[in-house]
């Protein structure tokens, strides 16, 4: 019995087991042959193939008829129901094959799912209507673990990114800016790091990528300043900004378009200093129909801030 269930397991066919049944049922190769639309070798072919396959006899020729064995009267019973099993999983399935539909995993950064994710969002929500997306928050080191251990599917970060499971789509080059309260920040000239030395920094909390992109920066002038606060959201240090207690350096996707905030005055660092954004996944994750539009809108999402920065 042991060797007949691996079989079927692996290697059982349905169109085969439909010949059998119709075999059975007619009592005739040739009528079941009419019936399928094959020849009567054909459907022999297939018949003597299930039998070798489960190393039983299935069908005895009674006089000018045919009879299925114990065995095969006993399979019988079965085949109704893996015929029902496999057309109710074809049907399941069908859609994911043919359209956009099902669940996607997507994360990313606060900052990004406010200032740069709702209008994908929105435009995947019209096109699709029966497609889930779940957006989950986290810093770029969280995300990278979401991607590595597949409790996430797509993932907008910061580069760098170093891992070579995961594989990386840039899609924007944001800039980053200084903040301070309208008419009460004096900015110099050009706003260097030995300028923002000597200013009250509100900062990223520490161990972020983001903060590491600006830490780095500050540092080839000298050592970091260290900062009056630390915070762990865009939001909040923008709030804090704005009450005059300090400035700050964020993304520029933060502090313009949607992101503004009239009691904010930005000013351009010297040198310019960048961040990158990508899209990121599992080398081999499966590219489905509901992942490859949600890649694709993110990526024009990218295009489109790209675009409205002038860069």
């Amino acid at each position: 019995m042991q060797s007949i269930k691996n079989s079927l397991e692996s290697t059982l066919q349905l169109e085969q087991l439909r010949t059998f049944s119709l075999v059975a049922q007619t009592g005739s190769f040739s009528a079941a042959a009419e019936q399928l639309g094959l020849t009567q070798p054909a459907v022999s072919m297939q018949v003597r193939q299930l039998e070798r396959r489960l190393a039983v006899r299935l069908l005895e020729r009674v006089g000018r008829g045919v009879n299925a064995t114990a065995a095969g009267a006993e399979l019988m019973l079965h085949v109704p129901r893996i015929a029902t099993a496999v057309e109710a999983a074809l049907s399941a399935v069908s859609p994911y094959a043919s359209g956009v539909n099902g669940c996607v995993r997507l994360g990313a950064s606060v900052t990004t799912c406010l200032y740069l994710l709702p209008q994908a969002l929105r435009q995947l929500r019209d096109a699709f209507p029966a497609l889930r997306i779940v957006v989950s928050t986290g810093n770029t080191e969280e995300l990278v673990r979401a991607i590595e251990s597949n409790t996430l599917d797509l993932a907008l970060v910061t580069l760098p990114v170093s891992s070579r499971s995961l594989s990386t789509t840039p899609i924007f080059k944001d800039e980053f800016v200084a903040i301070g309260r309208v008419n009460t920040c004096a900015w110099p000239k050009r706003l260097t790091q030995e300028a923002l030395g000597t200013l009250r920094l509100v900062k990223f909390g520490r161990g972020t990528t983001t903060q590491g992109i600006v830490d780095q920066w500050l540092r080839k002038r000298g050592p970091v300043p260290q900062p009056v606060m630390e915070l762990d959201s865009v939001e909040a240090i923008k709030a804090v900004v704005a009450a005059g207690l300090g400035c700050a350096i964020v993304p520029r996707m933060a502090v313009t378009g949607r992101g503004h905030d009239a009691e904010l005055a930005l000013q351009t660092l010297s040198p310019r200093l960048y961040r990158t954004l990508a899209i990121l996944a599992r080398n081999d994750k499966p590219m489905t129909h509901a992942l490859r539009a949600v890649f694709d809108a993110v990526v024009k999402a990218g295009e489109a801030a790209t675009r409205a920065s002038g860069a």
